[in-house]
């Protein structure tokens, strides 16, 4: 399978918004949360507060996995800073446009942070028209993507 073909069906697969599970580990301790994300501009996104458990090991151990039905993201999560000192303030705007009655909740708070989600290996199952499942890889990092039937 074409890389880029495969990471256009991949975007297309998580569409602009998804509740997901990120798993976050450090001293061998491992968490697993949903967590609000806005997918836009081959990006995935999400914001939480600097103060939680989750962020110390993002922090402190930046490789993550995220996974939505069918899709585990395997990656590295950058922080971008406060969400209120983002200069243009899209994903302020995304975020009220998805997730509205979460953006009312915590509006502007000054101690949400930006969560950038940089797809490092993603691994989709799925089915075609025939029920016949197939998994997708995709390795950003040497720009490769395979499809193997699964039976």
């Amino acid at each position: 399978m074409e890389f880029q073909a495969a990471v256009e069906q991949f975007y297309q697969k998580l569409g602009h918004k998804k509740i997901m599970a990120l798993a976050t580990s450090l001293n061998d301790h491992v968490m697993v949360r949903n967590v609000s994300v806005i997918i836009h501009d081959g990006k995935i996104l999400f914001k939480t507060d600097k103060n939680f458990r989750k962020t110390k090991q993002l922090v402190e151990n930046p490789q993550v996995a995220i996974c939505y039905w069918g899709v585990q993201i395997e990656g590295i999560a950058i922080n971008h800073g406060l969400v209120v000192d983002q200069s243009d303030h899209s994903f302020q705007t995304f975020y009220q446009k998805y997730w509205e009655t979460s953006y009312n909740a915590y509006p502007h708070k000054n101690s949400e942070i930006l969560i950038e989600v940089v797809p490092k290996f993603v691994e989709i199952w799925d089915q075609d028209k025939d029920d016949h499942g197939f998994q997708i890889f995709i390795d950003f990092e040497q720009e490769k993507a395979q499809l193997d039937p699964y039976d």
